[in-house]
């Protein structure tokens, strides 16, 4: 597969993929806990250092193979080879991104992406002239596009794990391998054909010598290493997350506080003695007021506002009645930070205010409850929390039925 192209540069190809990949993974990391404007910023960082390290590894990878001599790149199909990986990256992370992606919609976004790759792969290759045609071996496009369309899978796996730490590093060094092994595995299948004396393979159109797409490649190689190394600046709101926990006196310090010392004392109270006995970790009082992120900046709402929480990764969005908005704690912190004699956790990933609960009905195997203010919205119950709810709505006591039984309005 490796005979007669330069070792230096294949290994330089397969640093690039997986420098590419670390970087647009590490965005990815970062996409649930950012608002607004910042949410999309980061998605299509993640796309374009994606698209930028899958599209520059190819090309290293080029300039690794023992081509001819005389092989010029035309401008055009190398320009379209880009537009096409940078299209179906962009697209697949899209989708994937969108909700709580399906097993049907991230396989699908697999195809579409892995197909997109095999597509770049060989208009670049067309893009080469010279007095030579090109043959490929018909099972090696058909092992390097399924090798495209695993890898894409395991990508975007990847990217909706939203891994850090050492996750996050090997899920790059497989996913740089894998993508360099589609490119390599399809070159070992391609033939320069020598064109008969007297003929002529002429090709028109704008063309660029290796010396130039050199320049080119370097340049992107330089915007990956300096994109791998701004995404290993830590991300200031999980600094501030983590800091919630004073590993030395065992206390819990507010979120708020941590982020944002200037702004006064923070809304958790800390306790410091244990509670039930020794042995038992300590836990703060209910938060009389819930940090949100804004466009401005971090804003607070009274926890009396607040009609649901809702997992969001390793964020929540909170539900004030009128519209959901971003807040930096996990659904386990915001849990164990509200009032449990006005909130419930209902489903692995929704809490509800019980006083704002209006209507609730029997949905499946579950159930699902509608909050009110001026935009009213329901939220799921999962099965095993019917019996709970109802107690706490008076249901159980009204009707002294099953859970099964919640199919009557309250």
């Amino acid at each position: 597969m490796f005979e007669g192209h330069d070792p230096y540069l294949v290994a330089l190809s397969v640093v690039i993929a997986i420098l590419g990949g670390y970087t647009g993974f590490s965005l990815a990391a970062r996409i649930r806990g950012a608002p607004g404007v910042s949410h999309r910023v980061l998605l299509a960082g993640a796309a374009a250092f994606l698209a930028v390290g899958i599209w520059t590894m190819h090309f290293v990878g080029m300039l690794a193979a023992p081509i001819p001599a005389d092989t010029v790149y035309l401008v055009l199909p190398t320009i379209v080879s880009f537009l096409i990986c940078a299209l179906v990256v962009g697209i697949s992370l899209f989708f994937v991104s969108i909700g709580e992606p399906s097993l049907r919609r991230v396989v699908s976004s697999a195809v579409l992406l892995g197909a997109g790759i095999a597509s770049m792969h060989y208009v670049g290759i067309h893009g080469l002239a010279g007095h030579f045609a090109i043959a490929h071996d018909t099972p090696m496009i058909l092992l390097s596009i399924l090798i495209a369309v695993v890898t894409a899978y395991g990508g975007l796996c990847a990217f909706l794990a939203r891994q850090d730490g050492i996750r996050l590093i090997v899920s790059s060094i497989a996913y740089g391998i894998a993508v360099s092994g589609m490119h390599y595995t399809a070159m070992s299948g391609m033939h320069f054909v020598p064109l008969a004396a007297g003929s002529q393979h002429h090709a028109g159109g704008l063309a660029a010598s290796q010396q130039i797409l050199s320049v080119v490649v370097a340049l992107l190689c330089f915007v990956i290493a300096a994109g791998f190394l701004l995404s290993l600046v830590p991300d200031p709101r999980r600094q501030a997350m983590a800091a919630a926990i004073d590993p030395v006196a065992g206390t819990t310090v507010g979120v708020a506080q941590a982020a944002w010392p200037e702004q006064g004392p923070a809304p958790l109270r800390p306790i410091s003695a244990p509670l039930g006995g020794l042995g038992q970790p300590p836990r703060a009082a209910p938060a009389p007021r819930l940090p949100v992120e804004g466009a401005n900046g971090t804003h607070f709402i009274n926890s009396a506002d607040v009609r649901s929480v809702r997992a969001d990764a390793h964020y929540t969005r909170v539900h004030d009645g009128t519209r959901e908005r971003m807040c930096p704690w996990s659904i386990s912190e915001a849990e164990a930070q509200l009032d449990p004699g006005l909130f419930v956790r209902v489903h692995r990933s929704h809490i509800v205010a019980i006083p704002h609960v209006t209507f609730v009905r029997k949905e499946g195997d579950g159930a699902i409850v509608e909050l009110d203010g001026p935009s009213p919205h329901r939220v799921p119950v999962s099965r095993a929390k019917i019996a709970e709810v109802k107690a706490r709505l008076g249901l159980a006591r009204r009707h002294g039925q099953s859970a099964a039984g919640l199919g009557r309005e309250a």
